[in-house]
C-alpha cells in the first residue's frame, strides 16, 4: 500500500501568495519549452443532463511530478467538481489528491502573467480587464505581481459586479482601480488587456488595440467560441499555452484561419518555448502580442505540486491508502 495525502480546497486555500503561484507556473512552463510532455484537453459533452467532462495532463519531469485535471461542470448538479491527481514523476506512485477548485483562479492566473511578463512591454503601466468572476480576480492578483501598474479599468456587461470588482482591487492594489462602461473605454490606450469571460463574440474590437499592446485571452476554450476577433489576432505576435491548442479549441484562432485571414504558420511559439528561451518574445515596443490561453496540465502540476510540498510541511491533509496493481489486480 502507498500512502497518499488527500487535501480538501480549504486545506490549500491561502498556502501560496500569487506571486508565488507564478513563480512555480513558470518554472513548469520552463520545462515545458525544454520539451516536457503535456497535451491539450480533451472534453466531453452531454446533452441531457447538459455537462462537460473535461481532463488534461503534463510531466514536469525536472519538478519530479506528474499528473493534471479532472473535472465535471453542468450535469444534474448544475455545479462543478475539480479532481487533480498528483504522481511522482520518477516511482509513478500516486502523491497527492487535491481538491482543485480553489487553487484555479490562482494557478490560471499565473499562467497569464507568465505571459504578460514575457510578452509585455516593461514599461507597461495601464490595464483593462474585460470580466469580474473569479478567473477576471485571479489574473489581477497574478499579473499585479509583474508589473507595476498605475491604472486599472474594468469593465463587464452588469454594472453592479464591475463596480464591485474595481472596489475590492481599489482597496488592495496601489493601482487607481476603477470601472468604465464599455470595453472600448477600458481597452483603448491600455498597455495590457485581458479577457476573462464566458462570451461567445469577441469582447472588443481589434482596431481599439494601440501598438504595443499585449492581450492575454483566457476565457474560452471551444471551437465556435472566441474572446478575440479576426482583426486582434491577424495584428498580433500570436502566443498559445500549446502549439497543437491552436487548431483544437482555440477559436479565436482557428475561425481567423477560417476567414483566410492567417496560416497556420501565423502561431510564433509556444509561451514554454519563449520562457525557456529557446524563441524570442516581444521584439519591438510597437509590437501587438497575443497570448491564448486553454489551461493546461502545466500549470496545474506546477501549482499542485508546490501546494502538496507546502501541505506537507506543514502537517496539512489526510492520509488515504492505494494499493499498487501488483497488489490489487488479481481478477479473484
Amino acid at each position: 500500500m502507498t500512502d497518499t495525502l488527500f487535501l480538501t480546497s480549504a486545506a490549500v486555500d491561502g498556502l501560496a501568495t500569487p506571486a508565488e503561484y507564478v513563480d512555480a507556473v513558470r518554472e513548469g512552463y520552463r520545462q515545458r519549452g525544454d520539451g516536457a510532455p503535456a497535451r491539450p484537453r480533451s472534453k466531453f459533452l452531454r446533452a441531457d443532463p447538459e455537462g462537460m467532462l473535461t481532463s488534461y495532463a503534463a510531466v514536469l519531469p525536472e519538478t519530479g511530478a506528474m499528473g493534471g485535471y479532472m473535472y465535471s461542470a453542468g450535469f444534474g448538479a448544475g455545479d462543478a467538481w475539480f479532481m487533480t491527481p498528483l504522481f511522482d514523476a520518477e516511482s509513478g506512485a500516486p502523491l497527492a489528491l487535491l481538491d482543485g477548485a480553489s487553487m484555479n483562479p490562482f494557478k490560471t492566473g499565473a499562467a497569464g502573467a507568465v505571459a504578460v511578463d514575457e510578452l509585455a512591454r516593461a514599461d507597461a503601466d495601464t490595464l483593462a480587464i474585460i470580466g469580474s468572476g473569479a478567473q477576471a480576480r485571479g489574473q489581477l492578483r497574478a499579473t499585479a505581481t509583474v508589473r507595476a501598474f498605475d491604472e486599472v479599468r474594468v469593465y463587464s456587461p452588469t454594472p453592479a459586479n464591475r463596480e464591485a470588482f474595481a472596489a475590492d482591487f481599489d482597496a488592495d492594489l496601489e493601482a487607481d482601480v476603477h470601472a468604465v462602461d464599455s470595453s472600448t473605454a477600458a481597452v483603448t490606450g491600455a498597455d495590457v488587456v485581458i479577457t476573462a469571460t464566458k462570451a461567445s463574440e469577441p469582447v472588443f474590437d481589434g482596431d481599439d488595440l494601440e501598438p504595443g499592446t499585449h492581450v492575454t485571452a483566457m476565457g474560452q476554450y471551444s471551437p465556435d467560441k472566441r474572446e478575440l476577433d479576426t482583426t486582434t489576432i491577424e495584428r498580433a505576435t500570436y502566443v498559445p499555452d500549446l502549439r497543437e491548442r491552436a487548431t483544437v479549441d482555440a477559436g479565436s484562432f482557428m475561425q481567423a484561419l477560417e476567414a483566410g485571414a492567417i496560416t497556420e504558420d501565423h502561431v510564433h511559439a509556444e509561451l514554454g518555448e519563449i520562457v525557456a528561451g529557446n524563441a524570442p518574445g516581444r521584439t519591438s515596443d510597437d509590437e501587438i502580442t497575443v497570448f491564448d490561453s486553454g489551461g493546461t496540465g502545466i500549470e496545474t502540476v506546477a501549482a499542485a505540486y508546490m501546494l502538496y510540498e507546502r501541505a506537507s510541511e506543514r502537517g496539512l491533509g489526510q492520509t488515504i491508502e492505494f494499493a499498487p496493481a501488483s497488489e490489487a489486480l488479481t481478477g479473484d
